[in-house]
């Protein structure tokens, strides 16, 4: 895309998860419509009037996009730019009151991460990135944590809904959190994965993941310096179920024990 476009491109970006977000933190503690997905998976009304609003802007301006969305699924259109929307990552935190979650739009083409916009309407942070431009957190630049050691690391992971993944989740947290500082689970991706950007993490791994999970957060993570990966360290994008991001010093590391903890 040229630079023009994709300025653009991140203007609607950011306009659209600042408005989706300021809408979910105004409604949070309001009654709203919960229902269930699965056993534990919970989809709020306020997911779905996130995703229209973010879907109605970008649509605005650019009618021939695809769009790839938790809740409405994929939309083709006659370009190869496509919009990998969450609108509320976070959903089972937003409808028990706990201010951890997010807004998350990330934009591909052809196969490549080219813009990431995650935004926290609580802390009004905006973590945002552009393919070889960097990351920032409201317009100010971001770097990853230097941090070598393991055990000196705090590091993040999400759990699914499954119960042999579960099973899984529970293996992996066993051996990082002896292995770490500690580990932290907040129950967004999205976030988690800006907080590795900004150098609050050091490092994030999960499993059963979406695009939507970790479209924007892995670019924000790897402009930011990070690395990210599937667990054995072989190349990742937002379609594969698993994600390793870090800021690359402890990597291997990291990589090596989810390696031997999930065989």
């Amino acid at each position: 895309m040229r630079s023009q476009n994709v300025d653009e491109i991140l203007e609607v970006a950011q306009e659209a998860a600042v408005e989706a977000g300021s809408l979910l933190a105004e409604k949070q503690r309001t009654d709203f419509k919960i229902s269930k997905k699965g056993p534990v998976n919970l989809v709020t009304e306020m997911d779905l009037m996130a995703e229209q609003i973010i879907v109605d802007r970008i649509m605005e301006r650019f009618p021939d996009h695809q769009i790839l969305a938790e809740e409405r699924g994929s939309e083709e259109g006659t370009t190869p730019i496509k919009w990998v929307i969450d609108p509320l990552d976070g959903t089972t935190n937003y409808a028990h009151g706990y201010r951890f979650f997010c807004v998350s739009i990330g934009v591909e083409v052809e196969g490549k991460m080219e813009v990431g916009v995650v935004y926290d309407p609580i802390c009004k942070e905006l973590f945002s990135a552009v393919q070889g431009r960097g990351a920032t957190l409201n317009d100010s630049s971001i770097q990853v944590s230097k941090e070598s050691g393991l055990e000196d690391s705090l590091l993040c992971t999400g759990f699914s809904y499954g119960d042999d993944e579960i099973a899984e989740n529970l293996k992996l947290f066993n051996r990082m959190m002896k292995s770490s500082r500690s580990v932290r689970r907040d129950g967004s991706a999205a976030l988690d994965l800006s907080y590795v950007a900004c150098g609050r993490f050091d490092g994030f791994w999960e499993l059963s993941l979406n695009p939507w999970d970790v479209a924007a957060g892995s670019l924000i993570v790897q402009e930011a310096g990070g690395k990210v990966t599937l667990f054995d360290g072989s190349p990742y994008t937002i379609y594969d179920r698993e994600c390793l991001a870090t800021n690359g010093k402890i990597h291997q590391v990291v990589g090596n024990g989810l390696v031997l903890a999930v065989g």
